[in-house]
């Protein structure tokens, strides 16, 4: 037994082994993933409740916490909205007042007019569980089709509100449902659903009519339940606001998409899906929507940084595309949206958004003016010339602004309320070259006057996947951290979507190693730059930044004091074989391919813990009803980290369960205060950063 193991909770040791392509790989703590189904087993449950009792004996005691708590609470606490959504006359949108623990659903009937609440769901359930994860209203604002779910699982059953009188339709459907679309006279709507709860890659796509009931729902696209694309993330569909036309999309990649275009009126007339070719068959993303006739293509097919075409909806095909926008060699298309008058483009340039409109009859091009360098993103409808923008930095809380065209100053709608002075809190950008020569880019965040000693607390957050983007945006939870001499890193990891589709390659599959050396090239930069030093360094991510964390411990163990890990993939030779995770084989690679087994077996964080080595200090935090990262990932870590640790007590392994909650959406305000407290209390703890 290790000399540190005792002051951990008992994890016993089985003898399983695996044989992987010709190599074995021990497992001693299988037992861990749950039975056969992954459900927590008795075992499992009075295995977690001790490490849950262990962390919340040394969280608890820590001093400064419950002043670090009361710090948080006001800025947790403060007013929260969401970009307002047009339909017909009226607007909806969420927002979240003061202290509820749930967002509510809200409209009125212009802009700027009296608020009216219309769904509030911590007024039906005192517990904070239940939320609404979306809405759609009817063309005419008249009917709300929303989901609603409990527990974060993200299982959303849709409901329909009449808006005049609150009341609901009897039409349900269950089963994960989303991707709701209204026909113009708002009797029905197309959705997609899983046909089958319990199989994440069995989503279809459905027609229902109000009143019917749901068995009587016309299918019109599924899942493939055979081949390589079985288990891709599979289809998602959209109409125009016509209804004349059904834009169908499956992928086949985490990076890749075909793309058809249907005549829906035919559909509905025969029942006969007739898709046209508007690009199939390659390695890139692409995106489509009708707009009074002409087919608008967004793709990054043979633009890393995408570009816009427009086509003849009957000839939706690649040789009759004809460019519309051209693509920026300093910006990449991040969104984009139609008004009556203009098409909308959020650029990302240097992992900031720009915003430009494009005139839909001549082409010319206006910069849409924003506050500064930050994020936008933005709500219009094809039916109206105005449209909203919220804009946010990292010291810019949230504000919706109120664009009557492209060209006009905008008009304050909303602005999130901040209980500190944000004045000192200073922002920069710097960029350093990580192990292979490649230049990546790092945002830093410091209070002014905090001088490079050598010695400040310093947090690294990183993502690294999925193309997703790491942008500036505002964070409460950081304010204390910064207003007491920390500063705080935000890095642009390969893997992500700051630079484009190539970005995202370079980090994907066999390329995955190089966003750790990213990550370690940004952390001896800090140090190397007189910022910190290896004693006041941590390092945080969830999810695949989770990943990212468990890796950064296991391979360059010494270059941090203290880890926070959350929700996260970690055994990445058995990652697949859970929940929805075969979604990500084409991100990651799968250990079935013997090919793939090299590289995952080389970083999988579980399978690189070495016996008798002195690891960080490390918080991991998953949930029981996460759908879609299994919490076996963090179990088995715990365990093997704890029975292999040569750190002494000051450098714990500690283990976070949340039973009730998911992978993050939904969470009440309430679990997000008690979670950030947590995190924090122990990157100060362990990093030496007083109250």
């Amino acid at each position: 037994m290790n000399q540190h193991q005792s002051q951990y909770p008992s994890s016993r040791r089985e003898k399983i082994a695996e044989n992987f392509h010709g190599t074995i790989i021990h497992d001693d703590f299988r037992w861990l993933e749950g039975d056969a189904n992954g459900n927590p087993t008795p075992e499992t449950d009075n295995w977690t409740d001790a490490q849950n009792s262990l962390t919340r004996t040394v969280l608890d005691r820590l001093p400064g916490r419950a002043a670090l708590r009361e710090r948080l609470r006001p800025l947790l606490e403060a007013d929260s909205c969401w970009l307002p959504v047009f339909a017909g006359p009226r607007l909806f949108w969420f927002k979240r007042p003061g202290n509820l623990n749930q967002p509510i659903v809200c409209m009125s009937e212009v802009a700027g007019g009296p608020e009216r609440v219309l769904l509030d769901t911590n007024r039906s359930d005192a517990t904070g569980l239940s939320s609404i994860g979306w809405f759609e209203p009817s063309p005419d604002g008249t009917l709300l089709a929303y989901g609603i779910c409990s527990s974060g699982d993200e299982n959303h059953e849709l409901r329909i509100l009449r808006v005049s009188d609150l009341t609901l339709l009897e039409d349900r459907i269950t089963n994960k449902v989303g991707g709701v679309f209204w026909q113009p006279d708002g009797r029905s709507f197309i959705y997609s659903r899983l046909s089958d709860p319990a199989n994440p890659y069995s989503r279809e796509i459905r027609l229902h009519q109000l009143g019917e009931p749901t068995g009587n729902d016309r299918l019109i696209f599924a899942q493939y339940t055979e081949g390589p694309l079985a288990t891709t993330w599979g289809p998602s569909a959209w109409l125009s606001e016509d209804g004349r036309w059904l834009e169908l999309s499956y992928h086949t990649s985490t990076r890749s998409n075909d793309l058809w275009l249907v005549d829906f009126s035919e559909w509905l007339k025969t029942g006969n899906l007739v898709c046209r070719d508007i690009i199939v068959g390659r390695e890139s993303r692409s995106c489509a929507c009708v707009v009074d006739n002409r087919l608008f293509i967004l793709t990054n097919e043979g633009a890393k940084n995408s570009q816009i075409f427009v086509a003849n909806p009957d000839n939706p095909g690649l040789n009759g595309w004809q460019k519309f926008v051209c693509e920026k060699t300093d910006a990449v298309i991040e969104d984009w949206g139609f008004t009556s008058s203009a098409l909308l483009v959020e650029y990302k340039c240097e992992a900031a958004s720009r915003l430009v409109s494009f005139d839909l009859q001549n082409g010319s091009e206006t910069a849409v003016q924003l506050p500064g360098i930050g994020t936008a993103s933005f709500s219009c409808s094809i039916k109206r010339p105005d449209f909203f923008v919220d804009y946010t930095s990292f010291n810019c809380p949230n504000r919706i602004l109120l664009y009557d065209s492209p060209s006009s100053t905008p008009t304050p709608w909303w602005e999130r309320p901040v209980a500190a002075d944000l004045s000192a809190m200073q922002v920069s950008r710097h960029w350093f070259t990580s192990k292979d020569g490649t230049r990546v880019s790092m945002f830093l965040i410091k209070r002014a006057g905090v001088e490079k000693t050598g010695y400040n607390p310093t947090v690294i957050y990183g993502y690294g996947g999925f193309g997703l983007s790491m942008t500036p945006a505002y964070n409460g939870t950081v304010i204390p951290w910064i207003e007491d001499g920390g500063i705080y890193a935000v890095v642009n990891l390969r893997g992500g979507g700051e630079y484009g589709d190539d970005w995202h390659k370079m980090g994907t599959l066999g390329n995955k190693e190089k966003v750790f050396e990213d990550l370690e090239a940004a952390a001896e930069w800090l140090i190397a730059e007189g910022y910190t030093c290896r004693e006041k360094l941590g390092v945080s991510g969830r999810s695949n930044g989770g990943l990212l964390v468990g890796a950064a411990i296991t391979r360059r163990p010494e270059l941090y004091r203290a880890a926070i890990c959350g929700v996260p993939l970690l055994d990445m030779l058995r990652y697949q074989r859970f929940l929805m995770a075969r979604f990500w084989v084409p991100e990651y690679g799968t250990a079935e391919n013997p090919e793939d087994f090299v590289w995952l077996r080389r970083y999988s964080p579980y399978h690189n813990i070495v016996e008798g080595r002195e690891y960080p200090a490390i918080f991991i935090f998953t949930a029981e009803k996460d759908t879609r990262v299994h919490p076996m990932h963090a179990r088995k870590m715990t365990a093997a980290l704890q029975s292999a640790t040569a750190s002494s007590h000051e450098k714990p392994v500690l283990l976070w369960v949340e039973r009730q909650a998911g992978h993050g959406v939904g969470k009440p305000l309430t679990q997000i205060l008690e979670e950030q407290t947590d995190q924090w209390s122990f990157m100060r703890w362990q990093l030496g950063l007083d109250l």
